[in-house]
């Protein structure tokens, strides 16, 4: 037990290690280029603005990325303030991630009421499975955005179109994995079961699923991944609302500081919903 605190604790004092030679790395690569901006009085949004209008701009050498005291101001004006709505195009960082998570939860959701008994049904037939395994090996390589032309020619909504794609994108993580954890459950474990003559319900709720649940959990826990991937660039192709947009807008703008604070956002949340389903699969996880 020691050690693995010990280890755990020199894993995070590394961990702050290179975020420190990150940030001092990116302060020695701006520090130039913060300097020319302020002499010009302009920000790097407006400098790079400028220069696509033609204009003259001090501050030729300048890369025109942002410094660490521009980025902090950036991070603070969100967090200061994250549920503010002034129109369509200029929400709070809150209300985009609550439209992106929206998204995800719903089209996840389905997933998981689809992948889940289906992949149980296959995995406990050897018919069924090398039935439907031709059309999973071929619809599971398919990137989940070329089904978006599809879904908005069908759908013809772009909030619907972008749930349908995490929906179909977090499928085939969940259905492979059931099939397999299902399928992969110890014979004796089935045998004895077997033996006291337990009905098929109780013996896949009470035998197999707690066996295959590490399994599943980690299907769930790919596919959130992808999940969460995608909606991001769903989001930039149809528009409205969600952290996609909101990276897609402010590009647009060209507010790099907006844009590079989005990345973290949508890394730090990423991470986070990562995090959960390791929890949740180390809890269903049985150490013999």
């Amino acid at each position: 037990m020691n050690s693995a605190r010990s280890l755990q604790l020199k894993a995070a004092l590394l961990s702050v290690l290179i975020l420190l030679l990150v940030l001092g790395i990116w302060y020695v690569a701006t520090a130039s280029s913060g300097a020319g901006g302020a002499a010009a009085g302009l920000t790097s949004e407006q400098i790079e603005y400028a220069k696509m209008m033609g204009k003259e701009v001090g501050t030729a050498k300048s890369s025109g990325f942002p410094t660490l005291g521009q980025m902090g101001s950036t991070v603070w004006g969100h967090l200061a303030n994250p549920f503010y709505d002034n129109g369509p195009n200029d929400k709070g960082i809150a209300i985009q991630l609550g439209y992106s998570l929206g998204r995800v939860g719903l089209g996840f959701g389905l997933a998981c009421l689809v992948a889940i008994p289906l992949g149980f049904i296959i995995g406990m037939s050897p018919l069924l499975r090398r039935a439907f395994d031709p059309f999973i090996q071929v619809l599971k390589p398919i990137s989940p955005l070329a089904w978006m032309p599809l879904a908005l020619y069908t759908i013809k909504d772009s909030s619907v179109s972008g749930i349908f794609v995490i929906f179909i994108c977090s499928v085939w993580p969940m259905l492979v994995n059931t099939a397999f954890g299902v399928a992969s459950v110890k014979r004796d474990w089935l045998n004895v079961a077997s033996t006291l003559e337990v009905n098929p319900l109780r013996k896949a709720f009470l035998v197999i699923l707690p066996a295959a649940a590490p399994t599943i959990l980690t299907g769930m826990r790919i596919s959130m991944g992808i999940a969460w991937l995608v909606i991001v660039a769903a989001e930039m192709l149809v528009g409205g609302t969600g952290v996609g947009y909101f990276v897609w807008n402010e590009w647009n703008n060209l507010s790099l500081t907006n844009v590079i604070f989005a990345i973290l956002v949508i890394g730090v949340v990423g991470m986070l919903l990562d995090l959960a389903f390791g929890q949740l699969q180390k809890a269903v996880t049985y150490v013999e």
